[in-house]
């Protein structure tokens, strides 16, 4: 045993813990601590490539050898936080899957393991390394003892690095930290004795025990302390000293690296959704292609399809040339039904596309017939493309991992696989490259192609048989089956019927923009008095803070913040700021649509076709992207000149907006059963007017304006659960009177404040919170050990219910209107929706019978306590609706 490395594992557990951000895996389980440790670890074996390895941890009731000397001994810590023991917990596992040898012993702490393991393997001959940060294990350091930083790029710290720093030799630590005292094991000392003292003193007499015989010829204060605390500081002593004699395992195999049980480990990691530690395990990422078959000739192709006519259920992926479905063209189509066996069908083999197209699409448009995939609403629109309708939509495994496990977006095919089937897939990345070198999917080999299509035809199939029973187990299913099913074929068609937008008028707002944003910076240049890079946080910082001396509010790791969050906080006392605030709102309206929005114009329909997606908002909110259309300003002058350009393509076309009605206010009132918030809306009243009468205890006919927008600001101030801080901040009002305010409105609304109560309550014993359609969102950090972490779960807790329920009553009105739609013989069709809002396009003739057929079916689609109501807007441009 020529070298043995001993591992403090809770010293690297409890650095962990606070030096990485917060991880949970799928079960809202604390996991950073742990994934930080097992890290460190593996960073040991492959710096160092050890024989001989030991983790030691803390043993049950380490702390009572200690406390029979000092009572007070580490009396003023506060219990291990619960999340970190499990993890601790997990640690031991770890080690015991992986073949990594560790040891707890009953009543004994973790120094003074490592301690009696390091002395006793000095006296074998071997040379040891201690992994840790701790200053008291300094003590043991000898000419074969070593303690290694492993987060100091694995510093070596031996007796001359001791001496350099504490001015003394290692075996007199013991005798420094019994002078100094060590506060974080609650180790009294001397009082008023610092290290430099303490180093002088034990270079000058040898020991604490010489000190003290010699404290009367010491002058002074310190002469009489040393007198005084002689006691204390023997105990101190006895306290600080690491126990060598503990009794251990003596056996040099006992320490030595083990085998892991790589599949218990993969499973582990699983569990722990640590995906990148997963990658590096030796999993198994060969196909299997004896079961993947190559579909190439007529024969083949017709055997297949009679095979695959006789199943309801089966599972696709398509193969294309480009991300976008919109553009992409077809070049292959993968099937399974059974796990482990697949089929791929190319469109560029010995086959004519013309022929697979014809064979294929009387199959893909069976009604009765339900087609699984993953992120299918892309297939749907790639076979679209090639004029085949899928009739019939059974499962998505993107939708379901999303509902189980909506606070994370990794649900991709290959983080899945690896999640839960341990595969790691191929990535696409080995088939066509990246960059500049990328070719397209019609010039990789088919027997590549085979392989890869089949391989994720094959995994899509095996991840619905896992997920389709936990949405079973979590009561997922009717809003799995009956909203983000059926909403699939809404947005694909939302997103095949695209908006026209006029690239002229673009051209003349960004032109407009552009004069805007130049006189702008002429003025910031102005009041500045020089020039700079406004674009640059870093010179923009430097200008503020340090030339113009404003004082920053705070200040970030890399210098002051010029976020909009602190510029807002300045912006009322320094034009400057003002400025600057509106030259980036007017510079990302021209960057991100003056300019950007002709750049995707379709160039075949003239339209832009955005992206909506179902699986990224927690909340159970669509987002927007490629384009995101759902950001663009509403109030603003710059926002509704952007707007202007979205008009119908033809001339006696116009476009009609469906816009709920303070529907969150309406879901409070109905989840709250408050009965002045319920009759206010019953009674049809303004409810920010009517907020303001019982906040201000005046008549509804007497609020003023500044009244009722104080009272908005309190309506909507709540359903973020925003407190007297924020909301002060908000109306530019003193805290007191915002702290005013927000008692006021719950006197008023007492049930309002019962029902976030509850909120709070149902998320800190249950973990998560419902929406009414039974969407769940984990709220795991409503115990987290940061008052900021667990404020923001709070909110959470109070906000998703709300806004989640709206986001599914808006996702059931359209499933409902694209059903009408589909009846009814209009002209019209929907385009887009943001959020509470739908925009459609109809004929001229047609626009008013929509908008009240529209109208009836959104203030039906749920029975609330109160009443739903939708505006209707009609116009030549969507500015106009």
């Amino acid at each position: 045993m020529n070298k043995i490395y001993i591992v403090d594992a809770v010293n690297l557990l409890f650095r962990a813990y606070y030096a990485i951000s917060p991880m949970t895996n799928l079960k809202g389980e604390s996991t950073h601590a742990l994934y930080g440790f097992i890290r460190s670890v593996y960073k040991l074996i492959k710096d160092f490539s050890p024989d001989y390895l030991i983790c030691v941890f803390d043993g049950p009731d380490n702390k009572k050898s200690r406390t029979k000397i000092y009572s007070e001994y580490k009396s003023h810590r506060t219990s291990m936080p619960l999340d970190l023991v499990e993890q601790l917990q997990r640690a031991l596992y770890f080690c015991e899957i992986t073949g990594i040898p560790f040891l707890s012993i009953e009543g004994i702490e973790a120094d003074d393991t490592m301690g009696s393991i390091a002395k006793w393997a000095e006296k074998e001959g071997s040379e040891v390394f201690i992994c840790s940060s701790d200053k008291d294990l300094c003590q043991l350091i000898s000419e074969k003892i070593h303690l290694i930083h492993l987060h100091k790029d694995n510093l070596l710290i031996d007796e001359q690095k001791v001496k350099d720093q504490y001015g003394i030799e290692p075996t007199k630590i013991v005798d420094f930290l019994a002078i100094t005292g060590d506060t974080s094991d609650n180790i009294p000392g001397l009082e008023g004795f610092g290290p430099k003292t303490a180093s002088l003193l034990l270079n000058q007499y040898g020991s604490l025990e010489e000190i003290l015989a010699n404290a009367s010829k010491i002058k002074g204060k310190k002469g009489e302390i040393l007198i005084q605390q002689e006691e204390i500081a023997l105990m101190s002593k006895q306290l600080a000293r690491i126990d060598t004699h503990i009794e251990i395992p003596i056996q040099p195999s006992f320490f030595q690296l083990k085998s892991p049980n790589i599949p218990k480990v993969k499973q582990f990691f699983q569990e722990m959704h640590f995906l990148s530690l997963l990658k590096e395990l030796p999993l198994d990422t060969e196909i299997s292609q004896e079961n993947y078959c190559l579909v190439n000739d007529l024969e083949s192709l017709e055997q297949l399809l009679i095979k695959l006519e006789q199943e309801t259920k089966i599972c696709i992926d398509t193969e294309t040339t480009h991300l976008h479905p919109m553009l992409a063209q077809l070049v292959g189509i993968g099937f399974a039904i059974q796990a482990g066996h697949a089929w791929y069908v190319p469109l560029n083999g010995f086959l004519c596309k013309e022929v697979v197209i014809k064979k294929i699409k009387s199959l893909l448009e069976k009604k009765e017939m339900g087609f699984i995939g993953h992120n299918i609403k892309y297939d749907l629109h790639v076979l679209k493309n090639e004029n085949i309708s899928l009739q019939s939509i059974d499962f998505d495994t993107i939708l379901a991992s999303y509902l189980l496990h909506p606070n994370t977006q990794r649900h991709s095919l290959d983080e899945l696989s690896l999640q839960r089937l341990g595969k790691e897939k191929v990535s696409i990345e080995r088939l066509i490259g990246k960059g500049k070198k990328q070719i397209s999917m019609l010039d990789v080999p088919l027997d590549l192609v085979k392989d890869y299509c089949c391989e994720d035809v094959d995994c899509t199939l095996q991840l619905k048989e896992q997920l389709e029973s936990e949405l079973q187990e979590q009561g997922l299913c009717a809003l799995f089956t009956e909203v983000e099913i059926p909403l699939i074929f809404v947005l694909a068609e939302m997103e095949r019927n695209g908006i026209y937008v006029n690239v002229k008028t673009l051209e003349k707002t960004s032109l407009a923009l552009s004069s805007k944003i130049s006189y702008l910076e002429e003025q910031i240049y102005e009041l500045s008095g020089q020039k700079f890079n406004l674009n640059s946080p870093k010179q923009l910082s430097s200008i503020l803070f340090e030339k113009l001396q404003i004082k920053p509010p705070k200040k970030t790791t890399t210098g002051y913040s010029t976020s909009i969050d602190v510029l807002d906080t300045l912006k009322e006392e320094y034009p400057i700021i003002k400025k600057i605030i509106e030259y980036r709102t007017l510079e990302k309206l021209r960057s991100t649509y003056a300019d950007s929005l002709p750049l995707q114009v379709n160039p075949i329909t003239k339209r832009i076709h955005c992206t909506f997606n179902q699986s990224i908002a927690a909340t159970g909110r669509l987002s927007c992207q490629n384009p995101n259309l759902q950001n663009i300003p509403v109030r603003t002058e710059e926002g509704k000149k952007i707007r202007q350009a979205f008009e119908p393509q033809e001339l006696d076309y116009s476009f009609l907006s469906a816009d709920y009605s303070q529907i969150e206010l309406r879901i409070l009132a109905h989840l709250s059963e408050d009965p002045a918030l319920t009759q206010a809306f019953n009674n049809q009243e303004d409810i920010h007017s009517y907020t303001a009468s019982l906040v201000f205890g005046v008549p509804i006919s007497e609020v003023t304006s500044t009244m009722r927008y104080q009272a908005k600001a309190v309506n909507f101030g709540i359903l973020y659960g925003k407190q007297a801080f924020s909301l002060a901040q908000d109306l530019n009002v003193s805290y007191k009177e915002a702290e005013t305010f927000i008692a006021t409105y719950f006197q008023r609304y007492q049930k309002v404040r019962d029902f976030i109560e509850f909120c709070e309550e149902t998320a800190r014993k249950t973990g998560k919170v419902v929406t009414i359609t039974g969407r769940q969102r984990p709220i795991s950090e409503i115990h987290n050990r940061n008052p900021s972490v667990r404020a923001f779960a709070k909110r959470l807790a109070i906000n998703t219910p709300l806004q989640g329920s709206a986001a599914d009553l808006i996702k059931i009105a359209m499933i409902q209107v694209d059903n009408y739609l589909k009846r009814s013989p209009k002209k019209a069709k929907m385009i887009l929706q943001v959020h509470d809002e739908l925009l459609f396009e109809a004929s001229d003739q047609d626009v008013l019978l929509l908008g009240k057929g529209v109208k009836q079916i959104m203030e039906n689609v749920m029975s609330l306590k109160v009443p739903l109501v939708v505006d209707i807007a009609i116009g030549k441009n969507w500015s106009e609706c």
